[in-house]
């Protein structure tokens, strides 16, 4: 094959050598805008895992990469005159010029073709001069040729919200370092580590606004330069920063990131000699990833990995296979990079959220920003690390330092207590509410005291009855319970008592009206859609229905409605309070009645209940004081709320803020951080324990206490959530529908022993720990 590979860095060059390591009679040259051995930028970091890719596809390359490299496995981080240290993460820092002379040597000694000083402006002009087979183009991330098709690879480019500059210095740090400054304009931080005997990478950033209330935009580099020295003198003994991007002047060399996401890898171009020529994009030109989980450089050359093997196994007959399976291979795992670089860029420029943590949480919320690094796998990373810090979460959660002393084992941040007002949960788990359609006229029967005391039993600090209705009309189904009767909280009441006498755990009521979303059929039937006969009227902020054509109209409510509805809720507070419930919810979320004022895709008013945030929550907030007002003062109260409507128009987490510090204001205790179902039309982002941004952002900017629930699935997520300071409890559904028990066995797959069983199970415990002990051995690992 005859292989042009346009730009010159990691990509191209490893490109470029594996293919003549494939078969030397590959014609492969690889052409580069600067002079040889020109490099811009200082050092970069792998992985160990990276380096084990190297070393599979070339051994030689990577025994001179490795011998050049600067290994260690500390992160210190820098915060409020504190310095906290983690160990066993593994990083290896190697000059980015020392890197590139490295590889530029082994493409010379293979026979590649270096051609430099060549700015290309024209892309088929060059396959033409060097009639190419193949044209890589990994000319970074501003790539001339990724413009110039833009058609076919759709970029999608989002320049993020900080500035950074890429700096250098000879203090030696001993571990990658992680520096927060305050000013007086904002937080400034440094990301720095040892890449050569001599010399470190020293990365500055701030967001934007800061940057510029700093005056750095309006200095000269030297200007910037020494700014920078000053505000982080402490951590450079006396050492000065340095730039080697001379080329740029004044604040041009504080950028913002831009991460790139391309719909396709792959342009087939025809030239005028009648031949078809693939365009491949690779590294920068195709995808970036923040340099705070320091992948660019990685991703480029595996990249360059995956496209030779699927070359060579394709032969020169299958490259339009092999192409694709390039792309279909490469996206996936650069998507997951890209996730996590997400979570960790968002991170960093929002500092200000979470400086108010102590050093202690606010470390370990760095330290698993990206959610690729959990609580496990820190505590195998660094075990000493995790068992302080666990014990210093227990201390903050009020386990007496005694208690402490004489566990056996570690206390997970997941089985520290929680205490709201006068209730104190024994753990940091909820059974989420979760819709049964099983009730007789709103009247719960056996089916939930089986479903409830079951899970009561199971482990969990709180069991969360499904949605509530406060009237007839206001249920979603048929099915669904009610509390606007004494038959109804006499039932529930049966419930309650059972929780109490028979398990440690406290029981909660959610309490609803469906809205526009009423008069449904049941969940397992058509759900969403009205019941075939036998409908009830609909209210609703506006009379739109939830599926066009399909639902109910709903009437738009007025005034008397509000106050007549505001009444059932009231009512329906003190029965529960009678049943005995411990905790009650208000559920504002999910499209639902008090929801459907709170959006702007379902509130259309034009009166004071309408127009802005503001008069769309007078309502809800109406309500909200309504029902707190009879609700038992030592007892808490939480609110569900859609962070997210996914959908253009619909409630953003900015609006979240702002609607959790109304219901703050009016007297809640907690935020429950839900998403969606507010519109037929949404298109949510789903993943791994994907809402918990939303407690995240809420419980840290609003300050309120917040519950997160969403695709949560091991004791390994709530460990994160809760020690990270992303949520104060965690909401389980479907895996508690899996398992009733989910807690307990959790507790012990983890070697948690001193949690309270059933005494009636009490002969399971034993045979439960120990035949997850004997797995997690046969697995190799650790219970």
């Amino acid at each position: 094959m005859r292989v042009l590979c346009i730009g010159g860095g990691p990509a191209g060059l490893y490109f470029g050598l594996l293919m003549k390591l494939q078969d030397p009679r590959n014609d492969v040259v690889v052409v580069e805008r600067n002079r040889p051995y020109d490099t811009f930028g200082w050092g970069v970091v792998f992985s160990d895992a990276t380096m084990d890719n190297l070393k599979e596809a070339d051994p030689v390359s990577a025994a001179q990469i490795n011998a050049a490299f600067n290994h260690w496995d500390d992160i210190d981080i820098h915060i409020g005159g504190r310095t906290l240290r983690s160990g066993g993460h593994g990083f290896i820092g190697i000059g980015r010029k020392r890197l590139l002379n490295i590889l530029q040597a082994r493409c010379e000694e293979l026979g590649v073709r270096l051609v430099f000083e060549t700015d290309v402006a024209d892309d088929q002009q060059l396959a033409r001069q060097y009639e190419a087979d193949l044209v890589i183009a990994a000319d970074g991330v501003n790539s001339r040729v990724r413009a110039s098709y833009a058609q076919t690879f759709a970029p999608d480019i989002d320049t993020r919200q900080c500035r950074f500059v890429w700096l250098g210095t000879h203090k030696r740090f001993d571990a990658f370092t992680f520096a927060f400054e305050k000013t007086e304009h904002g937080w400034f931080q440094a990301h720095a580590y040892r890449f050569d005997d001599d010399t470190s990478t020293f990365i500055v950033e701030t967001p934007e606004p800061v940057w510029q209330a700093a005056g750095l935009d309006r200095m000269s580099q030297e200007e910037g330069i020494a700014w920078c020295e000053r505000l982080f003198a402490r951590y450079l003994d006396g050492n000065r920063l340095i730039s080697n991007a001379t080329h740029l002047r004044g604040s041009a060399n504080w950028i913002r990131f831009p991460r790139v996401i391309c719909h396709t890898w792959v342009h087939w171009q025809a030239l005028p000699d009648g031949r078809r020529v693939p365009i491949v994009l690779m590294g920068d030109a195709a995808h970036t990833a923040h340099f705070s989980i320091g992948s660019g450089t990685k991703l480029a050359l595996e990249d360059a990995i995956e496209l030779a093997r699927n070359i060579g196994a394709a032969g020169p007959e299958g490259l339009p296979a092999a192409l694709e399976r390039y792309e279909a291979v490469r996206s996936v795992e650069v998507l997951k990079i890209q996730n996590a670089a997400r979570n960790s860029t968002e991170w960093f420029e929002h500092v200000e959220r979470y400086a108010h943590l102590a050093p202690e949480q606010f470390a370990y919320s760095l330290l698993t920003r990206s959610q690729r690094i959990s609580h496990e796998n820190l505590r195998l990373r660094d075990p000493d690390y995790v068992a302080g810090f666990e014990r210093w979460l227990a201390l903050q959660a009020g386990v007496p330092e005694q208690a402490l002393r004489l566990r056996e084992g570690p206390l997970p941040p997941m089985f520290t207590p929680y205490r709201v007002r006068g209730v104190t949960l024994k753990n940091r788990v909820v059974v989420s509410p979760m819709a049964m359609y099983s009730c007789v006229d709103g009247v719960p029967g056996d089916f939930h005291l089986a479903h409830l005391g079951a899970r009561a039993m199971g482990g969990a600090a709180l069991v969360m009855a499904e949605m509530t209705c406060v009237s007839p009309d206001a249920r979603i189904t048929p099915g669904c319970p009610g509390l606007w009767n004494d038959a109804q909280r006499d039932a529930w009441r049966r419930i309650v008592d059972f929780v109490h006498a028979s398990t440690d755990a406290h029981i909660g009521i959610q309490l609803g009206h469906a809205g526009r979303k009423g008069s449904t059929q049941l969940g397992w039937e058509a759900m969403d859609h009205p019941l075939a006969e036998g409908n009830w009227p609909l209210v609703s902020a506006s009379p739109l229905p939830y599926l066009p054509g399909i639902s109910q109209v709903p009437r738009e409510m007025s005034r008397a409605d509000m106050e007549q509805v505001r009444d059932d809720f009231v009512a329906c507070a003190r029965r529960a309070a009678q049943a005995g419930f411990d905790w009650l919810e208000l559920h504002c979320a999910h499209g639902y009645l008090l929801s459907s004022f709170i959006s702007p895709l379902t509130n259309r008013r034009t009166d004071e209940f309408g127009g802005s945030l503001a008069n769309r929550l007078r309502f809800p907030l109406e309500v909200f004081a309504a029902v707190r007002a009879v609700w038992p003062v030592d007892l808490p109260m939480s609110v569900r709320i859609s962070a997210h409507d996914w959908v253009e128009g619909g409630i953003t987490p900015d609006d979240a803020v702002e609607i959790a510090r109304a219901f703050q204001a009016a007297g809640a205790d907690m935020i429950d951080c839900s998403s969606g179902q507010v519109s037929p039309d949404q298109a949510p982002v789903y993943g791994r324990m994907y809402q918990t941004p939303f407690a995240d952002r809420i419980r840290n900017e609003a300050r309120i206490p917040t519950i997160a629930v969403g695709a949560i699935s091991e004791a390994d997520h709530v460990d994160s959530i809760i020690a990270a300071g992303r949520a104060d409890l965690c909401a389980i559904a479907r895996p508690h529908l899996a398992d009733a028990a989910w807690t307990l066995r959790e507790a012990a797959r983890l070697g948690v022993r001193d949690v309270n069983w059933p005494k009636q199970y009490l002969a399971a415990k034993r045979q439960l720990e120990t035949n997850l002990e004997r797995a997690a051995q046969a697995a190799g690992g650790k219970a």
